[in-house]
């Protein structure tokens, strides 16, 4: 039998080999070079996209009465007017607030009430907790430096937390100034993003479907999540800095982080009124409580409007997008967290739900099969 020559074929050349590993070398390392180049921005631009995400068919309404630029500039300016001013308000409320406390503590002025009887009896920390609390509480300056390496710690984590809300405060302005650039180049990026989807799942229709979906994912929690605590934190904000209470900034903060994971904000609200009916007239202590419970019951009305229109996620998600969001960019993360990892974990029960035959090539034996 003759021999059959060899399937040069089937053997790449060098030359093809040392030619993929350079474009893959040049690829990766542009990709490199570009992530280490947007990274220090990340939060402000994934804020950014998902602001333009949500207000992206409010924009395609205006911009059938003003026009493409006009209505991106309108929504750009309002967003940063909305933004900016209740951020302006609770971070100068904190920061007065830490630098009265701070006042009282160097000018030995602080007081503190006597210790609760029953703090002795909690196990383990109860006698200590309280003996440090009737120092504190009888000879504030000797408290301060027997306990003055303890407090370093926390001390040092409010400065930092404090330059956290500054940089946040400016990270949302300039987010929601990129939103409205965003949203005038809206159809094309839609498109961009179809065509990404596309060519990763090697489908037209399935990428088309993932991209509807993250776009009905970021609104529904961007909107129904986030956007009725921001509602709800600033009406009972509201109230707190008309009663003119010592914290208003830090406990609007709080209701805001209770409201973003759905925890009811009854838990910090009725200690609130509780001081307020102590410290307070008793008329301007029953309209704050009135006004406080209709915006702490606020989300029973806005969520069914607004949340309806999303996706369900599990509250479990939520409340680690929050913490894990806030813990790694800080207050921007607070509202990039659950929306990222909603998006993620819809995306992966899309995955899971797709047949495992479903988008494959057909087998080399059913080439032919119609």
């Amino acid at each position: 039998m003759p021999q059959q020559p060899p399937d040069t074929d089937r053997t790449p050349p060098r030359a093809s080999i040392l030619d993929a590993a350079l474009r893959i070398g040049l690829v990766a390392a542009l990709a490199y070079t570009t992530f280490r180049i947007i990274t220090p921005f990340m939060g402000m631009l994934l804020w950014a996209a998902i602001l333009a995400v949500m207000l992206y068919p409010l924009h395609r309404r205006l911009a059938a009465r003003l026009g493409n630029r006009w209505s991106a500039l309108l929504i750009g300016l309002i967003g940063v007017v909305v933004t900016l001013v209740p951020i302006v308000v609770v971070v100068a409320s904190l920061a007065e607030t830490m630098m009265a406390l701070v006042g009282q503590m160097q000018s030995h002025q602080l007081v503190l009430p006597p210790p609760p009887a029953r703090l002795a009896d909690l196990p383990l920390i109860g006698t200590r907790l309280s003996e440090a609390w009737a120092l504190a509480a009888t000879n504030a300056p000797a408290a301060f430096a027997k306990y003055r390496d303890a407090l370093t710690g926390p001390a040092t984590w409010v400065l930092s937390f404090a330059r956290g809300l500054l940089a946040g405060e400016v990270t949302f302005v300039v987010s929601c100034a990129l939103a409205g650039v965003l949203v005038a180049y809206g159809e094309g990026a839609a498109a961009f993003t179809r065509r990404l989807m596309q060519r990763i799942t090697g489908s037209a229709e399935r990428g088309t479907r993932l991209v509807t979906l993250t776009a009905a994912t970021i609104r529904g929690v961007a909107i129904g999540v986030v956007g009725v605590a921001t509602i709800q934190a600033l009406l009972l904000g509201i109230g707190f800095f008309a009663i003119g209470l010592p914290a208003a900034g830090l406990l609007t903060l709080a209701t805001l982080l209770l409201c973003i994971v759905q925890v009811p904000a009854m838990l910090l609200t009725l200690p609130v009124i509780g001081y307020v009916f102590a410290t307070e007239a008793t008329g301007t202590a029953v309209v704050f409580a009135v006004w406080t419970l209709v915006a702490g019951l606020s989300d029973n009305v806005l969520k069914p409007m607004m949340l309806g229109r999303g996706l369900e996620v599990p509250m479990p998600v939520i409340l680690v997008g929050v913490i894990g969001g806030m813990i790694s960019e800080g207050l921007i993360g607070l509202f990039v967290g659950p929306v990222l990892l909603a998006v993620a974990y819809v995306l992966l029960m899309e995955w899971l739900r797709q047949h495992p035959s479903e988008g494959a090539p057909p087998e080399a034996g059913n080439a032919t099969a119609p």
